[in-house]
C-alpha cells in the first residue's frame, strides 16, 4: 500500500530527502558509534548530501553564527560607547553645581556640592546614587531623569563592555543607542549558538533564527528537522520521548546495507573458494545445462538433447544416442545451524576491528533471513563472559570496555547450548571472529580472567580450558571455523592446535577483508555446483 501525505508547499520541498538515503547515512554514523542516540545527533549535526543536492546540518548553522559574530567582532568597536552618556552626565552635574554656588542656604549648599563631588567613577553606580538627589537645576533635573530612565540599559552595556568589549577589534566606532543594539544582536547569536548546540534541537527559536541568520537559514533548520520525521515517515526509528529506538525494519535495513557493501567487495576482488561435504537436497538450475556424464541424476534437458542430436545427424527418423543427452545442471542445498562468535574484548577496539566484524555479522544475519530462511543463525558476543545477541541488539553492539578480557571458551559453551535446539540439523558449525587469545574462563561455574604473562604471550590456564571446550565441540560433530584478525605467532600457535583438534580451518585475513573471506565461505558452504 502506497502512502501520501500532503502539506502547505513552502518552497523547499523539492530538495531531496529519501527516508531510505537519511537511514543510509544514519547506518554511517551507527557504525562509528555504535549509539543509536549519538549517531542521531551526528546526522543533524553534519546533514548529509553533496553540492545542490546537500541538507544542510546544526553544523552549518553553527557555522553561520560564528562567521557573523566574527564580522561584527572585526568590524566594531565599543569600548568608547558610553562616552556620550558620560561627559552628558559630567554636564548635568556641573550644571547643578553651578546652581549650588548661588543658592543662599550655603550650609545646604556645600553638603550637597560635597556629594556630587564624591561620586563614583563607575557611570551606572553614580547614576543610581544620583537617583535620590534632589535637584536645585530644574533643567539639569530633567536632563538627569532621561538618563535614569535608561539605567538598566547603560548598567547591561557596562557589563558587556568589561567582558567583551576587547573582543571588537574593528574600526567602526559605535554611540550608545548602536551599541546596545550591537549587544542585543550578538546575545541573540550567543542564545541562538547555545539552543543549536543543545541536546533539543527542537526548541531552537524559529524567529530569532530567521531574525539573525535570515530566511535561509530557517529552510536550512527545517531541512535538518525533516531528517529527523523523514526517518520516523520510512518506519526506521520511532521516537520514545527522551530517546530513539531502531524499528524492526530499521534492524533489517542495517543488515543490508551491510550484505550490499560486502557483495560490492566481492564484485571488486574475486575471493578464494573452500571445499565442502556434500550434505542436503539436490536442486535443478534451469538456467544452465551441459553434457550427461555417467551417474549424474537424469534431470534431462530434452529440448538441448534433441538439438545435439540434430546437430550430428539432421535427418528424420531422429536418432539418439548418450553423447546426445543434455542435463540441467544441479547444485546441493544445505540446511545449516550456524552460530557466530563476536570478540567483543577491548583490543578489537583497534584499527577498525569491531566495526567490521559487526559489519559481517549484520551481513550474515540478513542474508539468512532473506535467502536462506529454513538456517538458524545465532549470534554470540563473548568478553570477560558470553552473551547471546539479538538482532534487535546488534545495531547498538560495541566492544566492553568494562569487561575487557577474552573468555572463547564460554562463548563456545553457549554456542553448544544453543545448536543442542537444532540437534535435527546435520550440518552444524560455530564461526569465530576474534583477535587475540583467551584471557578468561570458566570452572566449576567460577570466573577466572588472568592476564598473559608477557606482552604477547600466552595466558596459559585460559588457553589450556579453551582448547578443552573446542573437543567438545568437536564431538558433538560441530566444525569451528576460525577467521583471525591478527597473526602474531603465540596467537597462531593456539588457533592452529585448536584447529587439529576440531579440524575446522582457520583464516588469517584483515578487517576490510574480513567480509569477503567469511561470506564466500559461507555461501560456498551452502550451494555447489555438481
Amino acid at each position: 500500500m502506497i502512502h501520501a501525505r500532503y502539506s502547505r508547499w513552502n518552497g523547499v520541498q523539492d530538495r531531496s530527502m529519501r527516508p531510505d538515503e537519511v537511514f543510509d547515512q544514519l547506518n554511517e554514523h551507527l557504525d562509528e558509534t555504535g549509539d543509536l542516540q549519538q549517531s542521531m545527533r551526528r546526522l543533524m549535526q553534519r546533514g548529509m548530501g553533496e553540492d545542490e543536492e546537500r541538507v544542510a546540518g546544526l553544523d552549518d548553522l553553527l557555522s553561520q553564527v560564528a562567521r557573523e559574530k566574527r564580522r561584527m567582532y572585526e568590524q566594531y568597536q565599543i569600548r568608547s560607547a558610553l562616552d556620550e552618556i558620560q561627559e552628558k552626565l559630567q554636564d548635568i552635574v556641573a550644571n547643578e553645581r553651578k546652581t549650588l554656588q548661588e543658592k543662599p542656604d550655603r550650609a545646604e549648599a556645600e553638603k550637597k556640592d560635597e556629594f556630587l563631588q564624591h561620586l563614583p567613577p563607575k557611570l551606572s553606580d553614580a547614576i543610581e546614587r544620583l537617583a535620590g538627589y534632589n535637584f536645585e537645576n530644574p533643567e539639569a533635573k530633567k536632563d538627569f531623569e532621561e538618563i535614569l530612565s535608561q539605567l538598566d540599559k547603560i548598567r547591561r552595556l557596562e557589563n558587556y563592555i568589561r567582558r567583551e568589549g576587547n573582543l571588537f577589534r574593528g574600526q567602526e566606532s559605535l554611540n550608545f543607542e548602536e551599541a546596545s543594539e550591537l549587544q542585543e544582536r550578538m546575545e541573540g547569536l550567543q542564545k541562538l549558538e547555545g539552543q543549536l548546540s543543545s541536546s533539543h534541537p527542537k526548541d531552537v527559536d524559529m524567529d530569532l533564527l530567521n531574525s539573525l541568520l535570515g530566511a535561509q537559514a530557517q529552510e536550512d533548520y527545517e531541512g535538518v528537522m525533516r531528517l529527523e520525521s523523514s526517518l520516523e515517515d520510512g518506519g526506521y526509528v520511532a521516537d520514545k520521548g527522551d530517546h530513539f529506538e531502531l524499528t524492526p525494519r530499521g534492524v533489517r535495513r542495517i543488515g543490508q546495507i551491510a550484505l550490499r557493501d560486502i557483495y560490492k567487495q566481492l564484485s571488486r576482488d574475486a575471493a578464494g573458494r573452500h571445499q565442502i561435504a556434500r550434505h542436503g537436497s539436490q536442486e535443478v538450475v534451469p538456467e544452465s545445462s551441459r553434457p550427461y556424464v555417467s551417474g549424474d541424476p537424469l534431470n534431462l534437458n530434452l529440448n538441448e538433447t534433441l538439438r545435439a542430436a540434430l546437430r550430428r545427424d539432421a535427418k528424420l527418423p531422429l536418432s539418439l544416442e548418450p553423447r546426445d543427452f543434455m542435463v540441467f545442471d544441479s547444485q546441493y542445498s544445505t540446511r545449516a545451524a550456524t552460530v557466530l562468535l563476536l570478540d567483543m574484548s577491548w583490543s578489537m577496539s583497534w584499527d577498525g576491528r569491531f566495526a567490521a566484524a559487526k559489519k559481517v555479522a549484520l551481513a550474515m544475519e540478513s542474508l539468512c533471513r532473506s535467502k536462506y530462511p529454513q538456517d538458524y543463525f545465532g549470534i554470540v558476543g563473548f568478553f570477560t563472559r558470553a552473551v547471546e545477541l539479538k538482532a534487535k541488539d546488534l545495531p547498538e553492539a560495541t566492544w566492553n570496555m568494562g569487561d575487557p578480557f577474552t573468555n572463547l571458551q564460554d562463548g563456545l559453551h553457549l554456542a553448544i547450548d544453543l545448536l543442542k535446539k537444532r540437534s535435527s540439523t546435520r550440518n552444524q558449525q560455530i564461526i569465530v571472529i576474534t583477535d587475540g587469545q583467551p584471557t578468561a574462563y570458566c570452572r566449576q561455574g567460577r570466573l577466572y580472567c588472568e592476564w598473559p604473562l608477557s606482552f604477547g604471550g600466552i595466558s596459559q590456564r585460559a588457553a589450556e580450558e579453551t582448547l578443552k571446550e573446542a573437543k567438545r565441540v568437536t564431538q558433538r560433530g560441530i566444525t569451528i571455523n576460525t577467521f583471525m584478525l591478527d597473526d602474531s605467532p603465540v596467537l597462531k600457535g593456539f588457533v592452529d592446535e585448536m584447529t587439529r583438534l576440531n579440524k575446522g580451518r582457520a583464516f588469517y585475513t584483515r578487517p576490510d577483508r574480513l567480509g569477503q573471506y567469511l561470506l564466500v565461505d559461507y555461501l560456498l558452504g551452502q550451494r555447489r555446483k555438481v
